[in-house]
């Protein structure tokens, strides 16, 4: 029998030569040994401890997957200018005062929070503290994220299977689609993936060593993912939970009681929060948006919570959230969904748009999720299957069916949440399932290929037609998606097809492959798995995400296209919107602007000013320069003038301020002026179907809660007491002087042609309820907001 000392010599030889010139690079069993452990030790021998120390070539192959991911992430981020400009005005406001950075007010003089909670917006507003606020100072942090989870996806998988295999993972992370779009973008998707891979890691680490420590870390990483975004930072909680008490080396007792420090740690680590804002006076700390009673359990259960998966319309008005209200009309009108949301009009044939696709269990599949996802995904799930298969009769403790097991019960439980929720499910959420997605093609691809020439012909087999499989099922998806794109770089999915078919088919053949023919194939089936998904990852950086509702679709001649419903107007050209408010303010002239006047509350406001209008604003002394109706309009705004901005109503009919809150704060002079945008006209009869459809589904009411939202009680209060003046896309209302009654007006010439011009009147008390648009804000007499 030989020697543990022999053993290890062997393993060494292996990978030495296993990394020559000319040998595949996943050509290693450097660490397919089973571990031995001594039971409840942390000092204990496992399979990590068995990793030989890294060559020069090692860290060679590692620098470069750090620096090619440093390099596609960072390479022109800031053609993304402000990307969600809702969150950019809070990393702005951040910047500026601490209260607002602690509890990620939209605004620094703290009358509302963004509907998250504030870890993504630590970052950014510390590092525009430290670095001073621009885009690159907000995006570069995000960027620097998406290195750092693919280092982490890196360590944990070599740490279980070998440097090969976490060469591989890692890689399958950093290019896969919506990873190299969202780690370059301010939503805080990007601090919840790198705090959920962060916990995996630690369980990993944990469950290798039965180690309490390193299981508390993982809470402590869980309990901050909860902080990014809510419920959604613990859709692996589960999967963490499950193996470690399957497979870590303690006793079963100790197990649980392991997992009760790392329960502990996860409460405190995410409790700390909840418990300030619960008691912090709430009379002096910002609003907390999404709530109905400023209780950020409220927000946790309701907002952030069930009413996401189950897609029921909480909050105040008459139809609750305009956000799951509007969802659901864009599913029940595909046809106008399509041509004003972006989802298939002009865009081959994905669809899809800024909501996803239908629920069900081809969601992950179909439309925007499909280009963003699932280019991995199929040879994702083979994987977990030929692995599960090939460690079945392995050791309780064995780590790599642990990982295996990690990343499968991940990817399925997020998975499936994301396939069948009800309520809004952009298709950047996905993001959340590119670490196990990765994972599991990292492990999946090299113990199938140091499987395939086992002396046991069940598992030579396995893993040979396993491989086939894995390659064959990710090469044909591959062609599929990019056949959707038929215009774009057409002559790809045919290298793709052409090359994977080949590996796949000489992976199943029972020859043993010379070095030199294992690397052809070797390279052959990368260039099948892996070309789709880099190459839409490569050209993401040359194209301008802003918005809501970001895309990774290629763009296309026809350029633009994807506004509608506030979606993401996108550019090649990144340059910032000369006019238009209320909508994606964001793409580049000419290209078709955010839908129907842009539903602000996911499109962002426009980040630009007229000049006058700039210049009262910042001439104002007033606590907020201004008001207008949504924080998504208000951090527009904010961006563009540098002055705080009240959000009225929040992001999505938030019941904040009252009428008598507003009322009070303009008797003791603490806004300046009211903003309310202008409807866009450029789309003309187009924006006319598209609002009569929504008036058919919704009444007079729109999306937001009509007459009844705290928005709509605002604005008719300002119109029929203030004066308003029209200054190129909005309506102005000076709020320091003395409220008097306005008469009445019908008619009113447009703000695109009187620039400067005075329009007296609005609706009185008493007046007919006007027809309200997006976000309950009306379609008024002389002028129209529809800010979402």
């Amino acid at each position: 029998m030989p020697t543990p000392e022999s053993q290890c010599v062997r393993r060494t030889i292996i990978i030495v030569t296993a990394t020559q010139p000319g040998v595949a690079p996943f050509d290693t069993t450097a660490n397919d040994a089973p571990s031995s452990h001594h039971r409840g030790s942390d000092l204990s021998v496992s399979a990590d401890s068995t990793l030989p120390p890294a060559t020069a070539r090692d860290r060679l192959w590692l620098a470069l997957l750090l620096i090619a991911t440093a390099v596609l992430y960072l390479w022109n981020i800031t053609t993304n200018q402000y990307g969600n400009t809702f969150y950019a005005g809070a990393a702005w406001a951040g910047s500026r005062n601490w209260e607002a950075l602690l509890f990620g007010s939209v605004d620094p003089s703290n009358f509302i929070t963004v509907d998250k909670p504030p870890v993504s917006q630590w970052v950014m507003g510390l590092s525009g503290q430290i670095f001073g606020f621009s885009s690159a100072s907000m995006l570069i942090p995000e960027a620097l994220m998406g290195v750092a989870a693919v280092a982490l996806m890196y360590a944990m998988v070599t740490r279980v299977a070998g440097r090969s295999a976490g060469l591989i993972a890692g890689l399958a992370l950093a290019i896969t689609p919506v990873a190299a779009m969202m780690f370059r973008f301010n939503n805080p998707d990007a601090a919840m993936v790198l705090l959920m891979t962060a916990a995996a890691y630690c369980t990993l680490r944990a469950t290798a060593r039965g180690s309490a420590r390193w299981l508390a870390l993982a809470g402590v990483a869980l309990g901050f993912a909860f902080l990014a975004k809510m419920l959604e930072g613990l859709m692996v909680l589960p999967a963490l939970g499950v193996v470690y008490l399957v497979a870590a080396p303690p006793s079963f007792w100790r197990r649980m009681w392991h997992l009760v420090i790392a329960a502990v740690a996860l409460v405190l680590s995410a409790g700390w929060y909840v418990v300030l804002t619960l008691l912090w006076p709430a009379s002096s700390r910002p609003y907390l948006a999404g709530s109905t009673d400023n209780n950020f359990m409220n927000l946790v259960i309701g907002y952030n919570g069930l009413e996401r998966v189950e897609g029921r319309s909480g909050g105040g008005g008459a139809h609750g959230n305009p956000a799951n209200a509007m969802a659901d009309f864009a599913r029940e009108n595909p046809q106008l969904a399509e041509r004003f949301g972006g989802g298939g009009g002009g865009r081959g044939g994905f669809g899809g748009g800024m909501f996803g696709a239908q629920p069900g269990i081809t969601r992950l599949f179909t439309g925007e999720f499909g280009a963003e996802i699932s280019f991995l995904l199929p040879t994702a799930l083979i994987a977990l299957i030929v692995v599960l298969a090939l460690r079945g009769r392995r050791p309780r403790t064995d780590l790599v069916r642990a990982a295996t097991l990690l990343f499968g019960l991940w990817l399925l439980v997020d998975g499936l949440v994301l396939s069948y929720m009800s309520g809004i499910a952009h298709p950047y959420y996905s993001l959340a399932i590119a670490p196990p997605i990765a994972g599991l093609v990292g492990l999946g691809v090299h113990q199938a290929w140091t499987a395939r020439n086992a002396s046991v012909s069940w598992q030579r087999y396995t893993a040979r037609f396993g491989l086939a499989a894995m390659i064959a099922a990710g090469v044909v998806w591959s062609f599929v998606l990019l056949d959707h794109e038929p215009n774009w770089q057409p002559w790809l999915r045919w290298v793709v097809l052409v090359a994977g078919i080949v590996a796949a088919l000489l992976v199943a053949l029972p020859s043993t492959f010379g070095r030199r023919i294992a690397l052809a194939v070797g390279v052959l089936g990368m260039i099948g798995i892996f070309a789709a998904p880099a190459a839409y990852a490569i050209t993401g950086d040359t194209m301008s995400h802003t918005g809501g509702s970001p895309s990774v679709l290629p763009e296309r001649s026809t350029a633009g296209g994807h506004g509608g419903f506030g979606g993401t107007t996108r550019s090649g050209r990144g340059a910032t919107g000369s006019s238009g408010t209320g909508g994606t303010g964001t793409g580049s002239s000419g290209n078709r602007a955010g839908g129907f006047g842009g539903f602000g509350g996911f499109g962002g406001g426009a980040t630009t000013l007229p000049a006058q209008l700039q210049a009262m604003l910042q001439n104002s002394h007033a606590r907020w320069a201004a008001a207008v109706s949504r924080t998504s309009s208000a951090a527009g705004v904010e961006l563009a003038a540098h002055v705080p901005v009240m959000g009225v109503g929040g992001f999505s009919n938030d019941p904040a301020p009252s009428l008598a809150q507003f009322q009070k704060y303009v008797a003791d002079k603490d806004i300046g002026y009211y903003l309310a945008p202008e409807t866009s006209s450029q789309n003309g009869s187009a924006n006319a179907e598209l609002m009569s459809a929504i008036t058919k589904a919704f009444g007079n009411t729109g999306f937001g809660g009509g007459r009844s939202s705290v928005t709509t009680q605002i604005q008719q209060w300002v119109e029929a007491n203030f004066h308003g003046t029209a200054i190129g896309n909005y309506t102005v209302y000076d709020l320091t002087v003395a409220p008097s009654p306005q008469p009445a007006s019908t008619t009113a010439t447009p703000a695109s042609t009187t620039t400067g011009a005075t329009t007296t009147g609005s609706a009185t008390p008493g007046s007919t309820a006007p027809t309200a648009g997006f976000g309950g804000h009306r379609t008024g007499r002389h002028h129209t907001v529809a800010t979402g």
